[in-house]
């Protein structure tokens, strides 16, 4: 892979976003539309008690991605009701055509109280066109299971032949370290299959070996197509001290398969690594890849997980 970067292509922090939201533009999705493409992304807002809530918002953008046409002036889709898995956020909304509907696979989040999150997977439909979502219903589409016990997220879904695809990640385990007496969580990426998107069954098992150790935490699979090859691009970590330490942050990871099965991790061919300064200096996560026209894209975030906005790079070979 030979990724040129085109440089950040949008900064929250330059524009006034819905439901009182400032900075981070975090796991930017694209969807391609004739004249456009419409950048769906994760920002926050902060409670009356000083605490995060995630909310999506959109850009439209030219396909030189050099002219932002729009932002979202509207609530894209309200976060989930009380005790529900998306009650205080929403990280990503993966977003899908399927033939005349768009999908909105939804990342929720909630609080808890001995660790500080869990996560599953909803599923809401758009009837505008992508301006706006409503759930299939209140709880979600994935979640929990005997030897997936939590943390089930980071959801991205493509459909080829009749059968729709999901990459996900799902927590195996809360460690704490001791420098910090916070747990942090570990993750790896699986996958699930499905006849109609609704109802899913998992693979049940990891299909991304680990590079770093067993603690490795694997985000935000995307997965495309093309020279009769699926290709994967997601990021890692290490498990712990991974906020402000740069040689401890997220890096973009690669995977190639034949078959949707069976995957072979090869970051030495990533293409695509931290610039030596700037906004993106210190890490690279929630990569998403896509088609438009007759390029391959890579949306991206940076330093601080997205704080700053999202990046573009663009297919070389």
């Amino acid at each position: 892979m030979n990724w040129k970067k085109l440089g950040r292509i949008f900064d929250p922090t330059k524009y006034k976003l819905v439901n009182n939201c400032m900075e981070f533009a975090q796991s930017p999705q694209a969807l391609v539309f004739d004249d456009f493409v419409r950048i769906y992304f994760s920002t926050r807002q902060k409670d009356k008690n000083g605490k995060y809530l995630s909310h999506i918002s959109f850009i439209d953008i030219d396909k030189n991605f050099e002219n932002i046409i729009n932002v979202s002036s509207k609530t894209v889709i309200e976060l989930g009701d009380l005790g529900c898995f998306d009650e205080h956020g929403i990280f990503p909304l993966n977003i899908v055509r399927d033939k005349d509907k768009v999908l909105g696979y939804i990342g929720g989040w909630s609080r808890r109280v001995s660790v500080s999150v869990e996560t599953s997977i909803g599923l809401a439909i758009s009837s505008d066109n992508g301006l706006t979502f409503k759930r299939i219903g209140a709880g979600p589409v994935l979640s929990s299971s005997l030897y997936e016990p939590f943390l089930v997220g980071d959801p991205f879904v493509a459909i080829y032949g009749n059968i729709y695809h999901m990459w996900y990640i799902y927590g195996t385990k809360w460690i704490i370290s001791k420098t910090n007496s916070t747990p942090e969580r570990v993750y790896k990426i699986g996958h699930a299959t499905s006849k109609d998107g609704v109802a899913w069954q998992k693979d049940g098992r990891r299909i991304i070996s680990n590079k770093l150790n067993p603690d490795e935490c694997q985000a935000l699979p995307t997965v495309i197509k093309f020279d009769n090859r699926y290709h994967m691009f997601f990021c890692y970590r290490q498990a712990t001290d991974f906020r402000k330490n740069r040689d401890r942050g997220y890096r973009i990871g690669y995977a190639f398969s034949e078959d949707l099965n069976n995957w072979i991790r090869d970051d030495d061919n990533a293409g695509i690594d931290v610039s030596t300064n700037d906004w993106d200096s210190d890490m690279l996560c929630y990569p998403h890849v896509f088609h438009c026209d007759s390029k391959i894209y890579m949306l991206y975030n940076g330093n601080e997980f997205g704080r700053y906005g999202f990046g573009l790079a663009v297919l070389k070979s």
